[in-house]
């Protein structure tokens, strides 16, 4: 077959002409897009983090709020070396691993650019593990020292390790505890380390997958990964050195540690932290203190801080753009935060954790329609299809397949997992998502859900997402997330947790009458639950298995449950 260009009407612009490349099969346009090539970042983050502070030394690059610690570029560059030092006098050598088991705090940051200058892996370890999780962390990535607070108002963490080890021996070799003594006497031991410790494509840093479906994977990203990733999602902001970015999200999450951090260092725009775990007011004062101009969240945290009782006193007038991203993003909360909050040119980004994260993206002056409608498309030196699940033949525009990517933005593979990575990057090197998607003839992409979140009543296939969107839309509904619970007839049907704004009443029934006439029947959700928050992770994902199994256990459903699982 031939590729051959594309009809003007399908071409995309960012900055520079995006093709689409097609295929020819019955006169189809099949589903294929590759983001503008653009120069790639041949940096390591401690090369990054130095050129920046050369290029804007006296510049904010760092604000933690409720730390009260506020750093230029050119200090942070000097906190970093005296800590990576700090690094190698423990010992830890390229290509050790180092683990960071805390929320977002300054010693965090100061890590993320310490251990690649000193050679060394970071591994992001879920402030929400308890002894089981970390100790398969501990044991699966090979830590040799670990950085975490005593306790916080979440956990005890010097309890929960202890658990984890459990007397049994780890390749733990050292525990330095955040805010004591210990972290400054690791710095006070400090030694010189390698220069040139790491290359580009050598990887820099692990994260965890959810494991919300079995053991969690490391998925291993690299310099290059990362830091282009981060100027990709920049550029699609229109982010420079006056920018100031407000970060509510965990630094152990890429939105934090990539979206957050890599922008920032790429384009020298600051970064705020407001709170060391999300808090609505004190993100609030933070944008409206530190005259931020960029603000992130998922889509519950900026429901929680327009639904703030103190919301209308802050100043949000200098926000500009900002990123809505980690979960799907209902339209109708899209168009309230452009709304209410003042973010003209806020931004959707689609990834996953295996994809750097960011693989999609709507620019800051993309019409409204686009942002609230798409995930954007393909961010520069990224290449997209959407294939046929079952077979993985590319399929037609408009037609609905799984979102598969390929380029620099791919992660290096799960650590010590050759099965994983085998099943997750195909031999041709394209990395299948599990995510659902259509592209359009414009090059935008319509997200449509996770492949295996679809409910499948009585033959007929419901994408949970298309019915969450609907709901937003009635007036008294602030949020709502839909699953498919059991059925003995029918397989499975529709429940819906709804959550209501604050003062607001509502029936089962009157929510159903809201949907007769306007979705098909079979979408309409036979059970309704109103309820104050959703079951979620640290980084604020619902986790939908947990409301299935809930329902499941509180309906007596679970015969019905294992046979539909036979």
């Amino acid at each position: 077959m031939q590729l051959s260009r594309q009809p003007e009407r399908h071409r995309v612009h960012w900055g520079v002409v995006q093709e689409i490349a097609e295929l020819e099969t019955d006169a189809a346009v099949l589903s294929y897009l590759r983001g503008p090539d653009v120069p790639l970042l041949n940096l390591t983050l401690s090369q990054a983090l130095a050129e920046t502070a050369g290029k804007f030394p006296d510049r904010d690059g760092l604000v933690v709020c409720h730390e009260q610690v506020r750093l230029t570029w050119s200090e942070l560059d000097r906190e970093v070396t005296r800590v990576a030092r700090g690094l190698a006098g423990l010992g830890l050598r390229p290509g050790d691993r180092a683990g960071i088991w805390a929320s977002n705090c300054l010693e965090w940051v100061l890590l993320q650019y310490a251990a690649p200058r000193a050679g060394v892996v970071l591994v992001n370890v879920n402030p929400a593990y308890r002894s089981h999780e970390l100790r398969y962390v501990l044991a699966k990535s090979r830590i040799r020292a670990l950085f975490l607070r005593e306790k916080d108002s979440r956990a005890d963490y010097r309890e929960i390790l202890a658990e984890s080890r459990n007397g049994d021996r780890l390749p733990l070799d050292h525990i330095v505890w955040l805010g004591t003594g210990s972290w400054q006497a690791m710095i006070d031991g400090g030694t010189d380390f390698p220069k040139n410790a790491a290359a580009p494509d050598d990887a820099v840093n692990i994260q965890y997958t959810s494991g919300t479906t079995g053991s969690p994977k490391g998925a291993m990203l690299t310099h290059r990964n990362l830091l282009n990733n981060g100027m990709g999602m920049g550029r699609g902001m229109k982010m420079t050195e006056k920018d100031r970015i407000c970060a509510p999200v965990p630094l152990y999450h890429c939105f934090g540690s990539v979206i957050g951090s890599m922008v920032s260092v790429t384009s020298g725009a600051a970064l705020i932290l407001p709170c060391a775990q999300f808090d609505a007011l004190a993100t609030l004062e933070a944008v409206h203190r530190e005259r931020a101009t960029a603000l992130y969240g998922v889509p519950a945290m900026y429901i929680a801080e327009m639904e703030h009782p103190e919301f209308a006193r802050y100043d949000l007038t200098s926000l500009r753009t900002g990123v809505m991203a980690g979960s799907p993003c209902p339209i109708e909360i899209m168009r309230r935060v452009v709304e209410r909050m003042h973010m003209p040119e806020i931004t959707i980004v689609y990834g996953q954790t295996e994809s750097s994260p960011g693989i999609t993206m709507s620019r800051a002056d993309d019409p409204l329609e686009l942002r609230v409608t798409t995930v954007g498309t393909a961010l520069p030196n990224t290449e997209i299809q959407i294939v046929d699940p079952k077979t993985h033949r590319r399929l037609p525009i408009g037609e609905q397949g799984e979102l598969c990517t390929r380029g620099y933005l791919v992660m290096k593979g799960y650590d010590d997992d050759p099965q994983s990575t085998a099943e997750a990057i195909d031999s041709e090197g394209w990395l299948h998502t599990g995510d659902l998607a259509a592209m359009r003839p414009d090059g935008y992409f319509s997200f449509k859900g996770r492949a295996k979140e679809t409910i499948i009543r009585g033959g007929e296939n419901i994408y949970p997402r298309e019915v969450e969107d609907f709901l937003h839309t009635h007036p008294k509904i602030a949020d709502v997330y839909v699953v498919g619970l059991p059925d003995a007839k029918l397989g499975e049907t529709v429940l819906a947790w709804i959550k209501l704004y604050n003062g607001q009443e509502a029936t089962v029934e009157e929510i159903r009458d809201f949907c007769r006439g306007k979705i098909a029947y079979f979408k309409i959700p036979q059970f309704i639950r109103f309820v104050d928050e959703f079951p979620m992770t640290v980084s604020k994902k619902v986790q939908k298995f947990l409301m299935r199994e809930q329902e499941i256990c509180e309906r007596g459903l679970e015969e019905v449950a294992r046979q539909a699982t036979a």
